[in-house]
């Protein structure tokens, strides 16, 4: 057992809760299922009519290798696609960039030109398939991409649902793939909510992303805090550019993580969801109910998997995800037991997938809408992460905004500062880990993981070579020519960019022109 009596987020938690421990306005924090402020979820019918999208993270080495898997997951029940690109991909690089060299295919698919989003998706129902990229910096030139791949198949735009995360901000934070300075990048964005809005109306335009955040050591708290900070800093960037916030807003939607600690989760979530419903209405004003929920997906928390004794992952997992559906999100990936190792199996992921089945076909997790609604417990732990998340999103706007904090490094101070707590509690036992620190076995069986094929980067070079010999290159450098004048200027980038993506224009040549107009962030900058 467990001797741990603190939260997640550093609160106490007690032994027993009673209804003392209740606010005497719960109806109204609660509100029902569907309704404001959606503490209980932002659908009044929830999973009783239809489970979550149930999606798998995929994409490795080739878009024929990645094309195959994807067809593998369709037939095993997968609702949704999940697309994770390889590096270079996500830098804006081309694959045979010398800035590329040894991570072509690695951490997931590469992709160049339209001549591999065309592979990619080769006989899939890209009317019928819901498609989430995890894509931002380069985010709006793959929602293009895959575009223009639906049109040549007969799909308008209009019959296209998926999301691109485009989540810019979290990257200066967490992750690091970011391109350029954050004010052409928060151009970007809302040029690329402005483009949906006409042209792919169901699309998604941005997933704000507290996952990587909490991947990098944040805890539930400062997870919703620092992700509802930036999406109000998006917020703010499209209402600048001249949108009005039901034009947009309705399509926004989040990604967080699912830990262990099933009941916080749970709290985290319904948290969130009144937080944002709150600042819509009272600080934007949002009219549009679907302009106040706050929709999310939700993935397994990979920085909990052990490469010690992984099938017990497996257990994790099941755990993590039943705090996502419990917490009332609206699609979810499970990750495979093998990641802390390598690349998924086939095998794995099959397996990942199948615990979603179970959970939603062999549970009674579908039966009722929020069946922790009243629960002592998770109410006043709901009551406690809003509080405290709301604290710390007032610590941000003290700096002025999401993007002037992340200029001071603040939120990336308090994130490291959360990760070293953890890393000691691990050290020192007071954080069990099942497998690593106890619980071990003095051998661990043998186990094969998935090898990407060292010679893809020499076959993405060879594709490219090709591509530049037999496209007009002529109408590439023109539309090229035409993306950096709309992007000197004010005019929204994807129109030109979508042209010069059709022309057969590489990644790397579109945001090599960006670059050159807007310039590179790097950390040292001042904003």
């Amino acid at each position: 057992m467990s001797e741990r009596r603190t939260s997640e987020s550093g609160f106490p938690i007690k032994s027993v809760y009673t209804s003392a421990d209740l606010p005497a306005d719960l109806d109204a924090r609660l509100g029902g299922p569907g309704e404001y402020p959606y503490t209980r979820g932002v659908y009044p019918t929830m999973y009783t009519s239809r489970p979550w999208t149930m999606r798998q993270y995929a994409g490795f080495g080739t878009a024929t290798e990645s094309n195959a898997r994807y067809h593998q997951l369709l037939a095993a029940g997968t609702m949704g696609l999940s697309v994770a690109f390889d590096l270079p991909t996500q830098m804006g690089y081309d694959s045979d960039e010398p800035i590329a060299h040894g991570e072509v295919g690695k951490v997931g698919v590469a992709i160049d030109s339209i001549d591999d989003m065309r592979v990619l998706f080769n006989d899939i129902p890209l009317d019928k398939v819901s498609t989430s990229m995890t894509i931002n910096a380069p985010g709006s030139v793959l929602l293009l991409l895959y575009q223009l791949v639906a049109e040549e198949n007969g799909v308008p735009g209009s019959a296209l649902s998926g999301t691109i995360q485009n989540d810019i901000l979290k990257e200066y934070i967490a992750r690091g793939t970011y391109i350029f300075p954050p004010k052409p990048s928060l151009r970007l964005v809302a040029d690329t909510f402005a483009y949906c809005r006409s042209e792919v109306p169901k699309w998604n335009t941005i997933s704000i992303s507290g996952y990587h955040m909490a991947e990098a050591g944040a805890s539930p708290t400062q997870e919703i805090a620092f992700t509802l900070a930036n999406g109000i800093a998006y917020v703010r960037a499209a209402i600048a550019a001249g949108l009005e916030v039901d034009d947009f807003a309705p399509r926004l939607s989040f990604f967080f993580v699912a830990r262990t600690t099933l009941l916080e989760e749970v709290a985290k979530f319904r948290a969130a969801r009144r937080i944002w419903a709150r600042v819509m209405r009272d600080e934007f004003g949002a009219k549009n109910p679907k302009s106040m929920m706050l929709r999310f997906h939700t993935q397994t928390a990979g920085v909990q998997l052990t490469a010690q004794q992984p099938e017990v992952n497996l257990i994790r997992v099941a755990v993590q995800g039943i705090g996502a559906v419990l917490g009332g999100t609206q699609s979810l990936h499970t990750n495979s037991f093998d990641e802390a190792i390598a690349l998924p199996t086939e095998k794995a992921a099959r397996l990942a997938l199948r615990t979603q089945q179970v959970l939603a076909y062999e549970t009674d997790l579908t039966a009722t809408v929020d069946p922790f609604a009243g629960s002592y417990v998770v109410e006043a732990m709901t009551d406690e992460i809003e509080a405290e998340a709301t604290a710390l999103m007032e610590r941000v706007a003290e700096h002025g905004s999401a993007v002037e904090a992340i200029e001071a490094g603040f939120q990336k101070r308090e994130i490291e500062s959360s990760a070293y707590r953890i890393a000691q509690e691990i050290d020192s036992g007071e954080r069990v880990v099942v497998g690593l620190n106890r619980f071990t076995v003095d051998t661990e069986e043998p186990y094969e993981p998935l090898r990407v094929d060292p010679t893809i980067e020499a076959a993405q070079a060879e594709r490219l070579a090709e591509l530049r010999r037999s496209r007009d290159n002529d109408a590439v450098t023109r539309a090229l020519g035409q993306l950096r004048a709309a992007a000197e200027g004010d005019e929204n980038v994807l129109y030109p960019m979508k042209e010069a993506l059709r022309a057969r224009a590489t990644i790397g040549e579109v945001c090599g022109t960006l670059r050159e107009v807007w310039g590179v962030y790097r950390p040292s900058d001042r904003f």
